[in-house]
């Protein structure tokens, strides 16, 4: 476990997935992070490697061969290694071993460096390739935030807006986790799409075209607000469970299979690469 802190927030973070259990606003004391209530949703803010989403039957195909790995991979239920860390940052590390390497026949170093820098806490993956081949991975964020912010509000107060005006289209899945290779048109208002409580019904809003690289959760009640910047990412999921107070804002190098398309994983839609000796990194911002 790792906390750190400046003038503005006070961060908790896990060892197991290197996972974010905390994300407190000193200035208007409020936690920000949902709490992962089991009989809800057990997770706070899980970070997904080396496959983001649902494989076709769990099964991932590496050069003919398959390997099993659930959804979202393997670091989320890992121990993860505190390398370090001081006030005001902390880096975690989920290294190769033959546990991994019989879900994952790749040899890397996957770090999490956590930082608080001005009025944000930046998180950064970073991915070492350690073999003696080009290895591929897709890796991701998934932080659920509570929402609504403060007691008394409601769920429906809240909506996200975009950094710029969108035409949202999203990818729809199948009850195993899959793309079934449809879309469906998203309603905004300009820039602001608001909660509601069955938005969630068919699964995450996940977003492959989108132009934003900034999402914000706003109140139509307050001035209170928090925002995820993700530069580095092309794929945006937006999920939670329905009728929970939370939401999940989601970057993603990486999304889950197509259905009908079990491919070799250097043959998967948006996944990355990485040659040897080369070092991957990407990162996202929250601010409150």
């Amino acid at each position: 476990m790792a906390i750190i802190e400046n003038h503005l927030f006070k961060v908790a973070i896990r060892n197991q997935g290197g996972e974010l259990t905390s994300f407190y606003n000193k200035k208007t004391g409020v936690e920000h992070l949902w709490q992962a209530d089991p009989s809800v949703w057990g997770w706070h803010a899980p970070n997904l490697f080396p496959i983001v989403g649902q494989l076709i039957d769990n099964e991932l195909l590496v050069d003919g061969q398959k390997y099993e790995l659930p959804r979202h991979g393997f670091n989320r239920t890992s121990e993860l290694l505190l390398l370090k860390s001081d006030e005001q940052s902390a880096w975690f590390s989920l290294p190769y071993c033959e546990k991994t390497l019989a879900k994952y026949p790749y040899k890397f170093d996957f770090q999490i460096h956590y930082d608080l820098i001005d009025d944000a806490l930046r998180v950064t993956y970073k991915v070492i390739n350690l073999d003696k081949r080009t290895i591929y991975f897709s890796v991701g964020g998934h932080p659920a935030f509570n929402v609504p912010f403060n007691a008394g509000e409601k769920y429906e107060d809240y909506y996200f807006e975009f950094e710029v005006d969108e035409k949202l289209d999203t990818h729809l899945l199948t009850t195993d986790g899959v793309f079934n290779g449809t879309t469906e048109p998203v309603a905004t208002d300009k820039r602001k799409l608001f909660l509601t409580r069955d938005m969630f019904a068919k699964d995450a809003l996940v977003f492959k075209n989108l132009q934003s690289r900034v999402v914000t959760i706003n109140s139509t009640q307050h001035d209170q607000s928090l925002t995820v910047e993700f530069p580095h990412f092309n794929y945006l999921g937006l999920w939670a469970k329905p009728g929970a107070d939370f939401v999940c804002i989601e970057p993603w190098l990486g999304c889950a299979d197509n259905e009908g398309q079990h491919v070799d994983i250097s043959k998967k839609e948006a996944i990355q690469s990485l040659k040897m000796g080369h070092v991957f990194e990407a990162a996202y911002f929250i601010s409150a």
